[in-house]
C-alpha cells in the first residue's frame, strides 16, 4: 500500500477547485484546506477527511482515496449550499487532475449529505468523491 499520493490527491483537488470560474463566482477564494481564524465566510468550500485503501497490484502500487469535501453556509435554506456543491461536482466530474506524483486512474461521485447544524443556523453539505491513483515514482519496489 503507499499513502505517498495523498498530498498531490489533496494538492490537485484545492487546485482545482480554487481556479473554477463558476465556484469562484459562488464561494469567492473561500476554498480552504484550513479555516483561516477568525469569524467563517457565510459560504464555503472544505477540504475534509480522506480513507485510503490499498489499490496495488503486480505492475506497481496504488490506492482509492474516499474524499469528503464539505460545502458550508450560514444562509437561509440550502440554496447557496447546493448551487456551490453543484459547482463542485461540474468542477470535478470529467477534469483532467495534474498530480505531482502519481496518475489518476479515476475520479467519482460516491454519495452526498445535507444536514442542518447549530440548532439550524448552518446548512452543510457532504459531498464524497472516490479518486483511484497510481504512482508513477521511478523506485517502486
Amino acid at each position: 500500500m503507499t499513502y505517498a499520493l495523498s498530498r498531490a490527491v489533496q494538492a490537485a483537488l484545492y487546485q482545482r477547485l480554487a481556479t473554477d470560474a463558476p465556484l469562484r463566482a459562488l464561494v469567492g477564494d473561500a476554498v480552504h484546506d484550513q479555516l483561516p481564524p477568525g469569524l467563517p465566510p457565510s459560504l464555503y468550500v472544505a477540504l475534509g477527511p480522506e480513507t485510503v485503501r490499498d489499490r496495488s497490484d503486480q505492475t506497481g502500487r496504488g490506492s482509492e482515496h474516499d474524499v469528503t469535501l464539505s460545502v458550508v453556509s450560514d444562509g437561509a435554506g440550502f440554496a447557496d449550499a447546493k448551487a456551490a456543491a453543484s459547482a463542485v461536482c461540474d468542477a470535478l466530474l470529467g477534469a483532467d487532475l495534474t498530480l505531482t506524483r502519481g496518475r489518476v486512474v479515476f475520479l467519482r461521485f460516491l454519495r452526498a449529505q445535507a444536514s442542518r447544524r447549530d440548532n439550524g443556523d448552518t446548512r452543510r453539505i457532504d459531498l464524497i468523491f472516490r479518486l483511484r491513483v497510481e504512482d508513477d515514482a521511478a523506485s517502486l519496489t
